[in-house]
């Protein structure tokens, strides 16, 4: 009898053990994300923003990854070298699968580092990410060796923007075919089931991910990633329960969701600076006039002294308190304070209204002047709200502002071809000088700089200490340089930096997420309480 119970009390614990199981293991089958801003492709070398390279990770993968404080780590190569001066080494992983059951090699790497150079339509290239490459050569099957015309320390830093597809799926397919899933064949740890445009993107899990060796095997069968730009549709989505995570959150709805006993938050300072990008080298820019709606004689953007006052003219603390309510960081650098290369003596441009008259008339423009401020209304947090604020501030000074947003997948082809004098930007990157070399260096699509300097700001100071730093292996010296460069640009007022956002995800109260400072939502990264 004893024993008989001793069994039953074991069957009963057994038994439990194994509905506990089943329900955790039916909670874990599917996990479904609103993301807060559109998928404009899947072919991950076509357009380089980041909703699209956030979504591109979870089907394909790159030699380097980025850890949650963006931090180099192994990815499809497990270590990489300088062998001399203007040789990189990098070994790679063995045994990995592309999702077709075919073998990833190094074949597969050079066909990836080429074919960005081969999208001559791409309204925003990866070509300035492998330009510093002069030569590929493959050692065997698991080494490659890259030759670079100098030393050039950041392309390990560079790899990690270029994803490694398929020779076999990829060779002579479209963006098209990649959007399709015909050609979005990689080594991620979720294999694409469809992409329906403007509205999800639906993932199967990759059993066969390399990275379950290493206990990062993701714990979802099935992802769906739902494209929901609109702020509102995004929190309803996830109170209504057809949502189990969300990223960027209003800064309205964080007070909400935090006192809801059903979410957890998770946040994190992001390396995402917004700025304004002024137009710096036309005589006649869109969107700006005198007040009576003529043209002016010259492009005041053109002098200093009024990038100066428009910047002087902004207050950053009353956009972090009253916009942003208290979940942003006043801006000094284009970077945020953990990054590589920020430097901490360049404070937030104070507050001056008085001054920045002073400067405008200067200037020649003691009236002001007239113009159009361009900004995404569903890319960053508040930024239709960030772009209004920024205009009221300007009238107090005499410019008179116009504010006309839109959404972000028409905004950003608008402004690439030029059609914004004035516009609103938010950028990330790992270092300072890599920031500079986007947004500030003189564009030169050759050395692969200056590829989002829309104002087209040039300094050939800045660019020479630029490449003394890429030029530099030693990590000290080269963040010497890199705060140099910042400092010698950031005095010349190229962009007008506002603020740091602080990256915020909402989610059901049973899973968590390891918050990142690049601002990514990985389906990989979400676990079940």
């Amino acid at each position: 009898m004893v024993v008989q119970k001793a069994r039953f009390a074991a069957t009963s614990l057994i038994c439990a053990a194994l509905s506990l199981t089943g329900t955790l293991s039916a909670a874990a089958a599917e996990l479904r994300i609103g993301l807060g801003a559109d998928v404009t492709s899947l072919d991950p070398h076509f357009l380089n923003l980041a909703p699209n390279n956030n979504a591109a990770w979870h089907v394909f993968d790159a030699l380097v990854h980025v850890d949650a404080n963006a931090r180099l780590a192994p990815g499809l190569a497990v270590s990489w070298r300088a062998i001399d001066p203007t040789t990189w080494e990098f070994k790679l992983r063995r045994g990995v699968k592309f999702h077709d059951g075919s073998d990833f090699t190094a074949e597969n790497v050079i066909f990836s580092l080429e074919r960005p150079a081969t999208l001559s339509a791409s309204p925003g290239p990866f070509t300035g990410f492998v330009k510093p490459i002069t030569a590929k050569k493959i050692i065997d099957p698991w080494t490659i060796q890259l030759k670079t015309a100098v030393p050039y320390a950041m392309l390990p830093y560079d790899l990690n923007s270029i994803f490694i597809v398929s020779k076999k799926a990829a060779t002579g397919a479209s963006t098209e075919d990649f959007n399709s899933g015909k050609a979005a064949v990689g080594t991620g740890p979720y294999k694409l089931v469809r992409f329906a445009r403007g509205e999800r993107i639906e993932l199967a899990r990759n059993d066969a991910y390399w990275g379950r060796q290493n206990g990062k095997l993701a714990a979802w069968d099935k992802v769906t990633l739902r494209i929901l730009p609109a702020d509102t549709a995004r929190i309803a989505a996830l109170l209504a329960g057809d949502l189990d995570a969300i990223e960027n959150i209003p800064t309205a709805d964080l007070t909400r969701l935090k006192t809801n006993a059903n979410f957890r938050l998770e946040q994190k300072v992001s390396w995402r600076t917004m700025l304004l990008h002024m137009d710096q080298y036309r005589d006649h820019p869109p969107g700006l006039s005198n007040k009576s709606d003529k043209p002016l004689a010259k492009n005041p953007f053109k002098d200093a002294r009024v990038r100066l006052a428009m910047s002087k003219a902004i207050n950053r603390r009353a956009i972090v308190e009253r916009v942003m309510e208290g979940y942003a960081i006043a801006a000094g650098n284009l970077v945020s304070p953990p990054v590589f290369g920020h430097v901490d003596a360049l404070k937030a441009e104070t507050y001056d209204p008085e001054a920045a008259k002073k400067l405008l008339a200067e200037a020649g423009f003691p009236d002001g002047f007239a113009l159009t401020l361009h900004a995404p209304n569903n890319r960053y947090v508040n930024d239709e709200q960030v772009a209004q604020a920024v205009a009221q501030m300007l009238a107090r000074v005499g410019i008179q502002t116009k504010v006309e947003t839109m959404p972000a997948s028409v905004y950003f082809a608008k402004a690439r071809a030029g059609e914004f004098a004035f516009a609103l930007l938010g950028w990330g990157s790992f270092s300072g000088d890599l920031a500079l070399r986007a947004l500030v260096a003189t564009p030169n699509a050759e050395k692969g700089y200056g590829a989002w300097n829309w104002g087209r700001y040039s300094n050939p100071k800045v660019d020479a200490l630029l490449e003394q730093g890429f030029a530099t292996p030693d990590e000290t010296k080269r963040e010497a340089l890199a705060r140099a460069a910042a400092i010698l640009a950031l005095v010349d007022v190229p962009v007008i930096l506002l603020h740091h956002q602080l990256a915020s995800w909402a989610m059901k109260i049973g899973i968590t997420y390891s918050p990142r400072t690049d601002e990514y939502s990985f389906a990989q990264d979400f676990r079940p309480k």
